[in-house]
């Protein structure tokens, strides 16, 4: 029987302390070995959560699954901050292009309850508004009335 360990980790710099250690300490597992491949693994992703999976077998070995970031350090990254906003409906943190947020929506498509990329695309407007994000200079709420306008409709 093998034990799966679910974690959000700092891209490319995960270490044995919190939250990887305590984790899998119990386990018996090799955490320098589980640390160094992680770290390799989200290397792509520096200064993002990453979502990774650590699968721990009864001997010991190990296999790790890394997921896709969560939308919302998409966004940041896209932007180009480190936070969201304290107050997403008063202060904007930043602006991002449409095209940004349809770059986003077909990364984490698969992730996603939307079947259709203009859906998808709604889904990370909407996670703009709640970090405080606006989309081509519009607040998000009105970018989806155009959208559910047809205004969009060519180029999603």
């Amino acid at each position: 029987m093998s034990d799966v360990v679910e974690l959000l980790v700092p891209g490319g710099k995960a270490t044995p302390g919190p939250p990887v250690g305590p984790a899998l300490g119990p386990l018996g597992a090799n955490i320098k070995q589980i640390v160094d491949e992680i770290n390799e693994k989200t290397s792509g992703f520096v200064g993002m959560q990453i979502p990774v999976k650590i699968i721990v077998e009864d001997d010991k070995s190990f296999s790790i699954e890394v997921g896709t970031p969560p939308t919302s350090e998409l966004i940041k990254k896209e932007v180009g901050v480190e936070k969201g906003s304290g107050a997403p409906g008063r202060d904007s943190i930043g602006d991002i292009s449409l095209e940004g947020v349809k770059k986003i929506a077909k990364t984490k498509m698969e992730m996603m309850l939307s079947y259709e990329l203009k859906n998808a695309v709604k889904e990370v407007i909407g996670t703009c508004q709640s970090i405080g994000v606006t989309v081509d200079g519009l607040i998000p709420k009105d970018m989806l009335g155009k959208i559910d306008g047809g205004e969009y409709d060519k180029v999603l």
